[in-house]
């Protein structure tokens, strides 16, 4: 009987560092997710780092606080368990069992609502001012007027035939000094309009009109959204070449 006293201290000892060491390392995987966030100083770095790593990093979170929550209630009623060893087995088979689902439910938790998230933190850093190696605070052109600041081969890539790239340029008005950033817009998630879920991504993208140096053109991108598998086109209009493409 002592001895399985003894045995049942053990593990609960062992179980409550299991708690703390998950809890320790949600912990560190969170500030360690943070700190590489502010360790780039490049606005656009910050966005394809945070657009690349976040969600996988809040999973890692919730896979620690998963197996804490599975150390913490294999304690519970441990005086109780002493008497009857059936009851350890009933206990860890419950606890395995309901961890198994909160990994399930939270995974789809994640992969549902926190991108919504993730693409607030990315607006925020896609439209914070920049500053000039002057120190200027830059202005953001607009659609209309970033034509005269791509060459002919941006041009040519914004947008393509099989994934459109997005580009913001940002100037110096006071020195003239330009920066141009270029994003990728299939990795872009947007508000589903079927589920309301920030799951919908660009798919695929044809040009039913090229346009010309008279003529805008027209551009047919399909969307599907990775949760309700909605899918759905939009036409958008290609701004006119100008004429060094």
């Amino acid at each position: 009987m002592e001895n399985a006293v003894a045995s049942f201290g053990l593990w609960d000892r062992i179980m409550i560092l299991g708690c703390y060491v998950s809890i320790g390392l949600a912990v560190l995987i969170f500030l360690y997710h943070e700190y590489k966030i502010l360790q780039i100083k490049d606005y656009k770095e910050k966005y394809d780092y945070v657009n690349l790593n976040e969600i996988k990093y809040f999973w890692y979170v919730v896979v620690m606080l998963i197996l804490a929550a599975l150390f913490y209630t294999n304690t519970i009623a441990s005086d109780v368990i002493e008497t009857r060893m059936m009851w350890f087995y009933v206990r860890l088979f419950v606890t395995l069992s309901f961890s198994v689902i909160a990994y399930f439910v939270f995974f789809s938790m994640v992969r549902i609502y926190y991108p919504r998230n993730v693409e607030k933190r990315l607006q925020k850093l896609r439209n914070t001012p920049r500053i000039s190696p002057n120190g200027n605070v830059m202005r953001k052109l607009s659609g209309e007027e970033e034509a005269t600041h791509l060459d002919a081969a941006q041009l040519s890539e914004n947008p393509t035939d099989v994934h459109s790239i997005d580009y913001d340029i940002w100037i110096d008005d006071k020195t003239g000094y330009k920066k141009i950033e270029k994003y990728n817009a299939y990795q872009h998630a947007i508000e589903c309009s079927e589920c309301g879920f920030v799951t919908m991504k660009l798919d695929v993208e044809e040009i039913e009109k090229k346009p010309s140096q008279q003529e805008t053109g027209l551009l047919l991108q399909h969307y599907q959204c990775s949760y309700c598998k909605h899918r759905e086109a939009k036409e958008v209009v290609i701004a006119m070449l100008s004429e060094n493409s």
